[in-house]
């Protein structure tokens, strides 16, 4: 089971339990440390996963917080818990103490259904008011699990994870902005608009007419936009199967208004991506007869430059996710996600089973 099939299952596992929880040792015991346990850390290794750990506040001596994961000997992350009825606002004061005397450049405050994750972007050791990255465990999305997996013991890299940490933070705080401006446009956001449209003085009647003007065109383009993704999906899905010419016939891409603005450019991580599938699968199939075929939205790999026998797609074109497409024996694709090129060399397997498949001549 992969990562996100683990989260999936442990969002559900909460879902159910929840209201059989009655005490904040429950919720440690039912959520916190089988959360740990996905995040691949031996909960039940002190070495690694220390309960009840102290932090020394000043004058106070004997503090403690819930669990500190430890690597190399010293502190990487800290967790405060609370039971799941519990609302977090009135605890990360607390958790900012003990992270100022830590050696632990993350900490998490949760409650087993919210959490919330912090580190020192602001002013060097000393945590974060705000988290750089919340969600809420029964409502988790795909991209939150892909950051969550960052903090997973196998790819955990402080460093990488600063950057990350950076990144959200003013996503996160861009994203409030432009949310709250498309619900309630101030002033000035109004004003941006108006004066490039409406050619008179600028009135507070003039503003406030126009205010309506703006929220209602917003909510038009984000249900265009909406509707417009549905029907390409759709589209997508209904389209039949087209025949492909024979190998060598020249082909000529699609002109319809709708692309001719757009340019379809091969780039060198593509033709890499290219050249590890070939070595990947020239054990079995000569290199010359794995061909590729550029599109606007993936890179596709065939035996034989037919498209009837395609070995993967690579969708590249993304600056923040990417995927290789893989076939089964019903030519039914399935993305995975890609760090580097290099992970191309993970699904070998699948590949290399399909190119066998076309190989049977009886196929």
């Amino acid at each position: 089971m992969d990562f996100k099939d683990q989260i999936k299952q442990f969002s559900e596992r909460v879902s159910k339990l929840r209201d059989s929880i009655h005490t904040e040792e429950a919720t440690k015991n039912a959520f916190i440390m089988p959360f740990l346990q996905i995040l691949g850390y031996d909960v039940f290794n002190p070495l690694e996963v220390v309960p009840e750990f102290i932090c020394d506040i000043g004058i106070k001596k004997g503090e403690k917080i819930d669990y500190a994961i430890f690597r190399d000997g010293s502190p990487i992350i800290l967790v405060e818990c609370k039971h799941w009825k519990q609302k977090l606002d009135v605890h990360d004061g607390q958790l900012l103490r003990y992270f100022h005397v830590s050696k632990a450049k993350f900490s998490i405050l949760t409650n087993g259904t919210v959490f919330r994750f912090y580190t020192d972007l602001v002013e060097p050791n000393k945590m974060d008011e705000k988290p750089f990255l919340e969600f809420n465990i029964e409502e988790i999305k795909d991209g939150q699990i892909e950051q969550l997996k960052e903090f997973h013991k196998a790819y955990f890299d402080v460093d990488n994870i600063y950057q990350s940490a950076s990144e959200l933070k003013y996503i996160n705080e861009i994203r409030h902005l432009v949310t709250q401006e498309f619900n309630e446009p101030n002033d000035e956001f109004v004003k941006y608009f108006a004066r490039q449209v409406y050619p008179s003085v600028m009135t507070s009647k003039v503003v406030d007419a126009f205010r309506a003007l703006v929220k209602r065109t917003i909510t038009n383009i984000i249900n265009d936009t909406i509707n417009e993704r549905l029907k390409s999906a759709i589209a997508k899905h209904d389209a039949p199967i087209q025949e492909e010419p024979a190998p060598g016939t020249m082909t000529v891409a699609n002109s319809s208004p709708g692309n001719q603005d757009k340019e379809i450019v091969t780039t060198d991580e593509e033709l890499e991506g290219f050249y590890i599938v070939r070595s990947i699968l020239r054990p079995k199939i000569p290199a010359a007869r794995i061909t590729h075929r550029d599109a606007l939205s993936y890179f596709a790999i065939f035996v034989d430059d037919n498209n009837r026998k395609p070995v993967c797609r690579l969708y590249l074109n993304s600056p923040t996710k990417r995927h290789i497409g893989v076939f089964d024996s019903d030519k039914k694709e399935t993305k995975f996600e890609i760090k580097t090129i290099d992970d191309i060399y993970n699904h070998s397997e699948s590949l290399t089973k399909i190119v066998e498949l076309y190989l049977d001549t009886k196929k």
